[in-house]
């Protein structure tokens, strides 16, 4: 059985990881209530172009394939397959990276029985998926680390950059981005969607009505195509933020719950030795005054 001295030191241990666990907690709530902060505060703005992406649209099917937006256009055989896999670079955030790896895993494995010929290129953002295909043996293509908790618009533009240009000049038929959701603090989903080609919303119709836009529609699509694939994959680096800064603050909480309880057991603990050992000493001490007396 463990001493006294050994106990408390085991229990001045435990209360200090608590008084870590407890502070980290804190710091990540206030990282993620800003980050939902910053991703709420672009929804209008990328509602606003959903519909006029979706005003355009109405008029690609009277348009020549050949004159339609490379981002676009799909394509009828598939070489290759990009994924923008999105994972936090630091660890400490419960099951999330974990479950991100597994989800794009999964993933990879329904493309691949699906068609065995068409590749699988991966665009890495974040330590924990780099390293998780880099263990698995797949294609990275680029990476992007340590984008920090509050990444800018314009820290994210190459990562969208990166995947248009590939899908522009057919090195992949398609792009897909991988990332948590942020449902609410305590749960996070593990999500796929596909990005490139675009496919405009057809629930923020404006059936048919006949806006003017200047100086054309072409060249009005033509530069908002380009921002919208930005601005989808800035929104998704926004979730995945937030849903990561939820994960390590549910995480540290239930740590700091467990280095509590633990130091509960072993002042229990504690208390029994030490009873022991004065009954122990108060035996030694009723056994040494019999033998004194006899």
């Amino acid at each position: 059985m463990a001493t006294l001295r050994e106990i408390r030191r085991r229990i001045r241990s435990v209360q200090s990881t608590a008084k870590i666990t407890r502070a980290m907690e804190l710091v990540a709530a206030s990282k993620m209530r800003r980050a939902q902060e910053n991703a709420l505060a672009g929804r209008p703005y990328a509602e606003k172009m959903h519909w006029v992406l979706a005003d355009l649209a109405e008029t690609l099917g009277l348009m020549d394939p050949e004159t339609i937006h490379p981002l676009l256009r799909a394509r009828d055989e598939a070489t290759a397959i990009e994924i923008i896999h999105i994972t936090p670079d630091r660890g400490l955030c419960g099951a999330l990276p974990g479950n991100l790896n597994r989800s794009i895993a999964q993933f990879i494995l329904e493309k691949r029985e699906q068609t065995p010929e068409v590749a699988i290129r991966i665009v890495a953002v974040g330590r924990k998926g780099r390293d998780f295909t880099r263990r698995t043996g797949q294609e990275i293509v680029a990476e992007f680390l340590n984008q920090g908790d509050y990444p800018g618009y314009e820290d994210v533009r190459p990562i969208a950059g990166v995947a248009m240009d590939d899908f522009i000049k057919g090195e992949c038929a398609e792009v897909y981005v991988s990332r948590g959701h942020f449902v609410n603090t305590v749960t996070q989903e593990a999500e796929v969607f596909k990005l490139l080609p675009v496919e405009p919303p057809e629930d923020a119709s404006t059936h048919g009505v006949d806006y003017i836009y200047e100086p054309d529609r072409a060249a009005v699509l033509a530069e908002l195509l380009p921002r919208y694939v930005e601005r989808t994959v800035y929104e998704a680096v926004l979730d995945a933020i937030a849903s990561e800064q939820s994960s390590r603050m549910v995480a540290m909480r239930n740590a700091t719950d467990n280095a509590s309880e633990l130091v509960s057991d072993l002042t229990l603990v504690y208390n029994k030795a030490r009873q022991e050992s004065i009954t122990s000493e108060l035996l030694d001490i009723v056994g040494g005054v019999e033998a004194m007396s006899g």
